[in-house]
């Protein structure tokens, strides 16, 4: 029985960075996909991992991404893709949270970084309001940047349920990426891919009983 909600953030309550990432590739001519095969390229020990876990800073997150952009054949500087991480609030998937958030533990799991301003890693003031205002909502918000551990890492799911307090079997989770879901639900947990804001709301509906406009 479900009695907890675990979400991601980014690609889940606001809209995905990849989309940022899709614009800027085209916007440089770079390859499709380009960021995100730096971003996979050794990915427990890369640039962006050690970012996620704070085990470098955003100066030395710059250059070091450079390097492994310019080995892939496109340099980048880190801080060009810094700029492209956050996304834009989702009302509805917004909405579908604070009523959960009546009946249900809700908790947010997020990977991010020690950069720009607040957890959803805004570029404004006015952005980190805006995203503040949706962490209020939250009963906890757990940060990779925080707890120097990211996903997919198991430990960190391990980590999460002794801080909810629940077993994985009463946790539902959703996430924009497969990578972050696969050992969640080896644990357990029953677990929705975002794609899609209407698919996310429909999903949430089916494993919670509820109609999400």
């Amino acid at each position: 029985m479900i009695s907890a909600v675990l979400w991601d953030f980014g690609g889940v309550l606001t809209t995905s960075p990849f989309e940022a990432f899709a614009r800027f590739e085209k916007e440089q001519g770079l390859p499709e996909s380009f960021l995100r095969k730096v971003n996979s390229t050794n990915p427990d020990n890369n640039a962006w991992a050690r970012f996620e876990r704070s085990k470098v800073s955003a100066e030395e997150f710059d250059q070091l991404f450079l390097e492994e952009s310019t080995a892939l054949g496109h340099p980048i500087s880190g801080f060009e893709v810094i700029k492209l991480l956050s996304g834009n609030i989702r009302p509805r998937m917004v909405a579908a949270l604070e009523r959960i958030s009546k009946g249900y533990q809700c908790v947010c799991l997020t990977n991010n970084v020690p950069a720009g301003k607040g957890p959803g890693m805004s570029r404004s003031d006015a952005e980190q309001k805006a995203v503040l205002d949706v962490m209020q909502i939250f009963d906890q918000v757990i940060q990779s940047s925080r707890i120097g551990m990211r996903k997919p890492d198991p430990q960190i799911y391990s980590y999460t349920c002794e801080k909810m307090g629940v077993a994985p079997e009463q946790i539902l989770y959703l996430d924009d990426l497969g990578v972050n879901l696969k050992p969640a639900a080896a644990m357990g947990m029953k677990t929705i891919k975002v794609i899609s804001e209407d698919q996310a709301l429909q999903d949430l509906g089916a494993h919670l009983g509820q109609i999400f406009d």
